[in-house]
C-alpha cells in the first residue's frame, strides 16, 4: 500500500513541478502534516526552506524535530516515532541505524568542516588564532565544549578534531591534556545549545560546525584541512581518529572512525505522508532551491547530491534521480 501511495505521489509531483500552468483537476496538490527529523545544524536553514516550500504549497504543514542526528534516527528505529524524512549531519547515521529496515536510501548533499566558536566576551578572545587555539583551551579557567558523541555526530568529531590535532601539530599528549581541562558538564546533549552558553557568556570556546558559527554570528578559529574534517582529500589522515560511542542496545559500543563531514538525508520508509515528502525532497535537492539556501548559509552543498551506487540511485523515485549522481 505504502509503495502505491509513493508511485501515485511522484506521478503528482512529476504534473505540480512541470511549469506555471494549473496543474490538472486529477493531480493533488501535497497536503497534510509533514514531519522532518533533523540534525541541530541543519535548523537554521531547514526554517527558511520550509517558508519558501510552504509559499508553494501552503496546505502543507512541516513540522520540524530537531537533535543530535544518532538520537534523532534512533526514535525511528527504537522508538517506532512516526517521521517522514530524517536528515542526519553523518550520512553514515542513516545507513547504520536506518537502513534497510527504516530506510532505502541515502542521498549525500551537503558537507561542513569543524571550527573552535567564541564571542568577545570569551577568555582570551583577543589572543587566539589558528596557532595558539589548543594552547588556550588547555588555560586554567578557560571554559570550552562540545556535544554529547553518543548522540550528536558534531560530539564525536570534536574528538576527532583533538585528535587529529595532536598528529597534525606533532604534540604528544595534547589530547588528553584538552580533555582534562574539560569538565564532563561542559558536554551538552546537541551542538546547538552550546550556542546559547557561548552568547550569554557561561562558556568560552566551543566546537561547532561553520555553518552554525556563520547562521548564529559567531566568532570562530578556522583550523587546517588535516584537522577540520572538512575535505574530502584528507580522509586518509581523518581514519587515524577514532571515537568509541554507546550502541543501539545497552552495554554495547560502535567505533567511529574519521572521515570528512557529509550530510545525508532520506525517505523513511513508514513515512505517513509520503506525497508531501517527496516535493519537500525535491526542493531540498534543488540546485536552485534547499542547496542554494545552504551555500548562502556557509553550508557547501554538493551539485548534483550522491549516492554512492547505480543500485541506490535507481532505488530514488524517479523526480530524484535527476537531482543525484553516483559518486563516492
Amino acid at each position: 500500500m505504502k509503495k502505491a501511495s509513493l508511485i501515485i505521489a511522484m506521478v503528482c509531483l512529476m504534473l505540480l513541478m512541470t511549469g506555471p500552468a494549473a496543474p490538472p483537476a486529477s493531480a493533488v496538490e501535497p497536503a497534510g502534516e509533514l514531519i522532518v527529523f533533523n540534525a541541530g545544524s541543519l535548523t537554521v536553514p531547514l526554517a527558511e526552506m520550509e517558508k519558501r516550500f510552504q509559499e508553494r504549497f501552503p496546505k502543507v504543514d512541516v513540522r520540524r524535530e530537531a537533535g543530535g542526528s544518532t538520537k534523532m534516527a534512533r526514535m525511528i528505529s527504537e522508538l517506532n516515532k512516526p517521521a517522514d524524512i530524517m536528515a542526519s549531519a553523518d550520512y553514515t547515521v542513516i545507513d547504520k541505524t536506518l537502513i534497510p529496515k527504516f530506510a532505502d536510501w541515502n542521498v549525500r548533499f551537503a558537507t561542513n568542516q569543524l571550527v573552535l566558536c567564541y564571542t568577545g566576551q570569551s577568555k582570551f578572545a583577543d589572543q587566539v588564532n589558528a596557532d595558539n587555539w589548543h594552547e588556550i583551551l588547555a588555560r586554567p579557567g578557560v571554559v570550552w565544549g562540545h556535544s554529547d558523541p553518543n548522540l550528536d555526530p558534531c560530539g564525536y568529531r570534536s574528538l576527532m578534531v583533538l585528535q587529529l590535532a595532536e598528529k597534525h601539530y606533532k604534540i604528544p599528549g595534547l589530547n588528553d591534556k584538552l580533555l582534562a581541562n574539560r569538565p564532563k558538564e561542559n558536554v551538552r546533549p546537541k551542538s546547538v545549545e552550546l550556542v546559547s552558553l557561548l552568547k550569554t557568556g557561561n562558556m568560552d570556546y566551543a566546537w561547532e560546525y561553520l555553518s552554525v558559527a556563520v547562521q548564529h554570528g559567531l566568532k570562530y578559529v578556522t583550523l587546517p584541512d588535516q584537522v577540520n574534517l572538512g575535505d574530502y582529500r584528507q580522509d586518509d589522515f581523518y581514519k587515524q581518529a577514532q571515537v568509541q560511542v554507546t550502541g543501539s542496545k545497552p552495554g554495547t559500543f560502535i567505533t567511529r572512525t574519521g572521515q570528512s563531514c557529509t550530510y545525508g538525508i532520506t525517505l523513511v520508509k513508514s513515512a505517513p505522508n509520503p506525497q508531501a515528502a517527496m516535493a519537500f525532497l525535491d526542493y531540498i535537492l534543488d540546485p536552485e532551491g534547499g542547496l542554494k539556501i545552504l551555500k548562502d548559509m556557509g553550508q557547501p552543498p554538493f551539485i548534483p547530491c550522491r549516492v554512492p551506487t547505480e543500485a541506490m540511485k535507481k532505488m530514488l523515485p524517479e523526480p530524484l534521480q535527476k537531482r543525484v549522481e553516483v559518486s563516492n
